[in-house]
């Protein structure tokens, strides 16, 4: 695998991981327990701007990459 296909394979995950993460914020309503709601929130909240950061680490990249090109 080179960094193309690393980059576009990190990127695909990140995009399954994030739609999988928008399944939970329905069902944190259900729970019945403000206390765990809130701390789910916040944990998931933590864990996409941690995913943000690596995608624009990845877009970053991308763009050193293209600019080698020129």
């Amino acid at each position: 695998m080179d960094r193309t296909a690393a980059i576009a394979h990190i990127q695909d995950s990140a995009k399954t991981i994030a739609l999988a993460m928008m399944k939970i914020h329905p069902a944190l309503s259900k729970l019945g327990d403000a206390e765990t709601q809130g701390d789910c929130i916040k944990a998931l909240h933590e864990m996409t701007v941690q995913l943000e950061i690596v995608k624009k680490k990845l877009i970053k990249l991308q763009k050193n990459d293209d600019s080698s090109l020129l």
